[in-house]
């Protein structure tokens, strides 16, 4: 069966739309700025496209590579996730985005709640065990709405806790929060969840941790993210 074409009957190429979606999602850059870039290249379109084409197609490609991320992690036994939980704004009003992160730190699950209790950590916890299977440990803060849902899970051995243990949840924070001040926060609690798996996924995709490569095997692994993003959605 021939797979559907996405990018039938719009008249932008596929090559510019991803290189659209590309800029706006991995780069903290606000929809007039992708739209300038754009225009420098030769390339005339409006921002309005570029905030079309991101909510379009940007679920799209992080489902992709999610898929092909999650069917790596569940073929073979996972050993640390850190969890841990970010504070962000809408509309003024206080919510909290969960995120869960490997020990390579990339950011496996994000998930936004009103609330930070026992019933929004277990929500959290079942969805991320549910597409990447279950680690050996579970690094947490001190927060004990993750003992109160490890246990609903039967996983309370499989905790820990530290000053500095979840150092890698922490950091991975940083990228999201530079392009959150970029986007001037969020409106709806819909449109944050959306970005920020979106956000995950792509961030994944081009986190070649660059200090632990030489400058060969580096350009090597950035080339090959390139090729693969320019492959998504292809029919």
């Amino acid at each position: 069966m021939t797979k559907r074409d996405p990018f039938k009957y719009f008249h932008s190429s596929p090559e510019i739309i991803r290189l659209a979606v590309m800029m706006y999602v991995r780069f903290p850059l606000s929809l007039r700025n992708v739209e300038d870039l754009l225009h420098e290249r030769g390339i005339e379109i409006s921002h309005e496209s570029v905030r079309f084409w991101w909510q379009r197609f940007g679920p799209m490609f992080a489902a992709e590579i999610r898929k092909k991320r999650a069917e790596c992690l569940r073929s073979g036994p996972q050993w640390q996730w850190h969890l841990d939980e970010m504070f962000v704004k809408i509309n003024g009003e206080r919510h909290y985005l969960w995120r869960a992160v490997d020990h390579e730190g990339e950011v496996l699950e994000s998930f936004v709640t009103k609330t930070r209790d026992k019933k929004a950590a277990l929500k959290f916890l079942k969805k991320s065990m549910k597409r990447y299977g279950r680690p050996h440990i579970f690094v947490t803060d001190k927060l004990r709405s993750y003992s109160a849902a490890l246990k609903e899970v039967g996983a309370t051995d499989r905790q820990a806790t530290g000053r500095w243990l979840n150092n890698r949840a922490e950091n991975s924070h940083l990228p999201f929060r530079r392009r959150e001040r970029a986007m001037q926060r969020f409106r709806r609690m819909r449109s944050l969840q959306m970005f920020a798996a979106v956000h995950a996924s792509v961030f994944n995709h081009f986190n070649w941790e660059r200090s632990l490569y030489s400058r060969v095997n580096f350009k090597k692994n950035r080339a090959a993210a390139l090729a693969e993003w320019r492959g998504l959605g292809a029919s």
